[in-house]
């Protein structure tokens, strides 16, 4: 017994030599480390909420936006879709639509008159229109993608299966879907303005590769989901 006891005393008296070598300061330091910690968190709860991500998103789309009124707009390719359905028209030098409606093929602005400068910058402004608004499309799916993904996350951790989770999220990405496809509506214009581009200005011609079928498949792989 008598061993036992000594044992045990020396057991924790040895526990006790890093408490008592930190004693004096520990509730200062451990006051520290927990004001370090809640700190942490809070930056980490700030830099992943949904307001803070759309903000820095709308930050990236902004900028884009503006580059696009500033710079060259490709028209190598515009069509809507896969692009499995038209020629493979890679072999044609780069061609692209200044911010002043000069259409620049290989490095050499080709002359136009007022009708197809007109038509140039007409078919280059549908182009940015569409683009704008697919980035609008973009900064309100990041917003809700975050509360999706959210609720995917707290549904995982209560146990919910994943019909419950996908059930839960659905609406948020529904909104996402509803507002791609609104973007179809803006491919008749877009069509139209091509077209007529193509059949003023036959330097263009080449290039204007988007179809009526386009127009017409728009919105259709959403459908089948």
């Amino acid at each position: 017994m008598k061993c036992n006891s000594l044992a045990t005393g020396l057991l924790a008296a040895l526990l006790a030599l890093p408490l008592a070598a930190c004693g004096p300061s520990s509730d200062h330091e451990e006051s520290g480390a927990a004001s370090g910690i809640a700190e942490a968190n809070k930056e980490v709860q700030e830099k992943t909420s949904p307001s803070f991500i759309a903000a820095q998103v709308q930050k990236g789309i902004d900028q884009a936006k503006r580059e696009l009124a500033t710079k060259d707009i490709s028209v190598s390719s515009v069509h809507i879709g896969h692009g499995h359905d038209h020629d493979d028209r890679s072999d044609l030098p780069k061609a692209v639509i200044t911010p002043q409606g000069d259409l620049v093929i290989a490095g050499k602005t080709v002359q136009a008159t007022p009708e197809q400068h007109a038509l140039l910058v007409d078919y280059r402004q549908h182009i940015i229109s569409i683009a704008e608004a697919g980035m609008d499309i973009g900064a309100s799916g990041a917003s809700i993608g975050t509360t999706a993904a959210k609720e995917a996350i707290l549904g995982a951790l209560s146990g919910k299966s994943d019909k419950e989770i996908e059930d839960r999220i659905k609406p948020q990405t529904e909104q996402i879907k509803a507002a791609a496809l609104k973007l179809c509506t803006r491919m008749p214009d877009l069509l139209g303005s091509q077209q007529k581009l193509a059949a003023a200005m036959p330097e263009f011609r080449p290039y204007a590769t988007m179809t009526q079928k386009d127009v017409d498949d728009c919105g259709k792989d959403d459908d089948k989901d």
